[in-house]
């Protein structure tokens, strides 16, 4: 099979049910308006970088997204977030996601989270740095305002206090 006709099943893991429910939500007419951009104000090479993924992966020494919930609340999410230091390796983590299949990331964490790749490009110096912290949240918030208030605003403050320039997201 040709790469241009593979496609990704975001939806692969979910009741047949839910899936239909989820598609059916996602406008069908192109986005309009202006896309928010921040050009960099510096190159790579002397910028700071965080790492942001929505895989809900935590060390093991924290607690799980609580995944339980969910199960019987199926439009609900965990709106809490997990803080990832740097030097974390597939050993020390847990991943918790209903929507996903978790082998891989397990098997290593740089296929969604990759410190060591980041650590890699710091030390060539093709970027600046990569922040102590990087973040993990369950990438399932349906309208959620806990989720701005409890994760979003959180993490973006301690980023603002780790001096990160830019955030590089690992979606799911």
């Amino acid at each position: 099979m040709e790469d241009s006709k593979r496609t990704v099943d975001g939806y692969r893991f979910l009741p047949p049910g839910l899936a239909a429910w989820f598609r059916s939500l996602i406008p069908k007419e192109d986005f309009k308006g202006d896309i928010p951009w921040t050009p960099l104000s510096k190159p790579l090479s002397r910028a700071s970088f965080a790492l942001v993924t929505s895989s809900g992966i935590s060390l093991k020494s924290d607690p799980p997204f609580n995944m339980e919930r969910e199960k019987s609340e199926p439009t609900w999410g965990d709106p809490t977030y997990r803080e990832i230091p740097r030097s974390t390796t597939s050993k020390l983590i847990n991943v918790n996601h209903l929507h996903i299949n978790t082998k891989h990331i397990l098997n290593d964490l740089n296929v969604i989270l990759p410190l060591a790749r980041m650590a890699e490009l710091e030390r060539e110096g093709i970027i600046g740095r990569l922040a102590e912290t990087s973040y993990s949240f369950y990438g399932f918030q349906f309208e959620s305002m806990a989720f701005l208030d409890q994760a979003i605003g959180p993490m973006a403050e301690k980023m603002r206090k780790e001096g990160v320039e830019a955030v590089i997201l690992t979606p799911v």
